[in-house]
């Protein structure tokens, strides 16, 4: 089932799985506000469609997932400003899709550049095709990463990994990528989405109440402001008065496959 009415995103369900294709070619599927903006809206849309069990994120093309923020938009931003598109873009964007409790695969079909690995970082974990050029060049044009580059990067690959990519602006490829551990596969350009699919259809299969509740856990081991371990005492805790944990546990006892009520 495909959704029309977007300018420069593609919506596609689909057995479970919503595909959302950053759609602007002629601009190596640059992100500004309004693509930013639609992009919250499918993505919105997507964790309260109770059927969508996963979420893919790519670019059109093969050229580009996203080759970055569309500088023209905010070239001439005055301080203000420019800490005002951060901080929008991240609660809008970026942090709202790091903590959708709907898992979130970035499909990186390409470049990604500036905004667009900072869109690929904040999905829950990403696969790339082996085209894929990944980087962090905002300090070329003397800015930062202000989309959560600088927070994610160095979780994902480590300090000084992270420290040297952001000062040299430099480029790294999909197999240095994946060495790096910031992505968790490299293939085709032609079995990336297949891929994808493959790895939704197995999480389709699990509990979509108990993923909510590690995403939750996960992303509190990286907030200074909670306590990993008791988010996941906590959280553990709670699925004990779940349908889904009656069914899988019931399930596993009987020697069959469980069937998620999804609540």
């Amino acid at each position: 089932m495909k959704v029309k009415e977007y300018t420069h995103i593609l919506v596609d369900y689909n057995e479970g799985v919503t595909v959302i294709t950053i759609n602007r070619p002629s601009k190596l599927n640059a992100l500004n506000i309004e693509t930013i903006k639609e992009l919250h809206k499918a993505f919105k849309r997507a964790e309260k469609h109770k059927e969508t069990k996963a979420i893919i994120v790519t670019g059109s093309g093969d050229k580009a997932f996203v080759a970055g923020a569309d500088i023209s938009e905010f070239a001439d931003f005055s301080i203000s400003q420019g800490e005002r598109l951060a901080s929008e873009g991240q609660a809008l964007l970026f942090d709202f899709v790091a903590y959708l409790s709907t898992p979130v695969i970035a499909a990186i079909n390409g470049f990604a550049l500036g905004g667009g690995l900072e869109l690929a970082m904040a999905a829950h974990f990403r696969i790339a095709s082996d085209n894929a050029k990944m980087g962090l060049p905002e300090v070329s044009l003397g800015v930062i990463p202000g989309y959560g580059g600088t927070q994610r990067l160095p979780q994902l690959i480590g300090k000084g990994r992270a420290m040297e990519l952001i000062m040299t602006a430099s480029m790294i490829d999909a197999q240095q990528a994946l060495q790096m551990g910031l992505v968790n596969y490299v293939t085709t350009q032609e079995e990336l989405l297949p891929l994808a699919h493959k790895l939704a259809d197995k999480i389709k299969r699990n509990s979509s109440v108990a993923i909510a509740a590690a995403i939750e856990a996960i992303n509190a081991g990286f907030d200074v402001s909670e306590n990993g371990f008791d988010a996941e005492i906590t959280a553990f805790g709670k699925c004990f008065g779940t349908a889904d944990f009656v069914e899988g546990t019931q399930a596993f006892l009987e020697k069959r496959k469980p069937n998620f009520p999804g609540k």
